[in-house]
């Protein structure tokens, strides 16, 4: 058996949580199937948590207090490691945020604006801009490279399945958010990451016959041991839900969405055409 990896608990507020979590936990002699009898999670979960790679519910804080007999010590401090994890992301974003790093498949529908995993550095400045006129530029700048470090998951070993249904005027609108040069530099990165296999587009054109969620983007997320999610967000606003029900009502939406979307060949070439007209100045809605 490898020896275990001890948590740096001075590394960050939720790598301290998770490392008196452990600490405590063996302290009470109990295991982690043992600590999470009871409640709604398991000792995977558990063990994410001590290894700070997920942050700890409030029901679960609660529960934990109980079977180590903590006096509230977690509960109390989920607020801290809340913030901490919220980081650079909109609080309901965050638990989305730490989901993509989990994921196996992630497919969306974006109606509005190129998703964050998709975005140039220039293109997330422009939409923090757009969204927080009232940032400081330091402010703007952490959002930025939190926004590029998520964007690492298309270079990891593991091959993330990532699908995303691109609303034209998204690739060629009449009012794009950038420069023309900046936007063919935006759209280069996305068909980049098309030709590697990372990504697969597709573009709903915009004479398509079905109207679904214009006004809301969609996200299904699916992964190796966990339940699907799906994530809803509009303008300051997100959702996650996890009801299987609802889920497959919204999925019945997104697949009419996808058959009316154009296949991911004739959505790449959209895209390079598109980035060719920035750059040579011929860029028509």
């Amino acid at each position: 058996m490898p020896a275990r990896k001890d948590v740096d608990g001075s590394a960050s507020v939720p790598a301290f949580y998770g490392a008196e979590l452990r600490w405590k936990r063996e302290a009470a002699g109990r295991t982690l199937q043992e600590t999470a009898n009871g409640s709604f999670f398991g000792p995977s979960y558990l063990s994410e948590i001590e290894r700070a790679t997920r942050r700890m519910p409030l029901e679960l804080a609660r529960h934990v207090d109980r079977v180590l007999e903590t006096d509230g010590f977690f509960e109390r401090r989920c607020e801290d490691v809340r913030k901490a994890r919220r980081g650079a992301h909109a609080e309901y974003f965050a638990p989305i945020a730490e989901a993509e790093t989990r994921a196996r498949v992630i497919e969306r529908w974006s109606n509005a604006l190129i998703p964050g995993l998709l975005q140039t550095g220039a293109y997330a400045r422009a939409v923090i801009h757009s969204t927080h006129p009232l940032d400081l530029p330091e402010e703007v700048e952490v959002k930025v490279r939190a926004r590029l470090q998520r964007a690492k998951l298309f270079d990891a070993p593991k091959k993330l399945e990532y699908w995303v249904i691109l609303h034209e005027s998204l690739v060629r609108g009449a009012d794009p958010l950038l420069a023309p040069s900046e936007m063919a530099e935006q759209l280069d990165q996305i068909a980049g990451l098309v030709r590697r296999r990372r990504v697969f587009p597709q573009i709903l054109p915009c004479n398509a016959p079905t109207r679904p969620f214009m006004e809301l983007s969609l996200m299904f997320m699916e992964f190796d041991d966990e339940p699907p999610l799906m994530y809803t967000e509009g303008p300051y606003h997100g959702q996650t839900f996890d009801d299987p029900a609802l889920v497959q009502q919204y999925r019945k939406a997104y697949d009419r969405l996808r058959a009316a979307a154009l296949p991911p060949e004739a959505s790449l070439a959209i895209i390079e055409e598109a980035a060719e007209d920035y750059r040579n100045g011929q860029q028509n809605p």
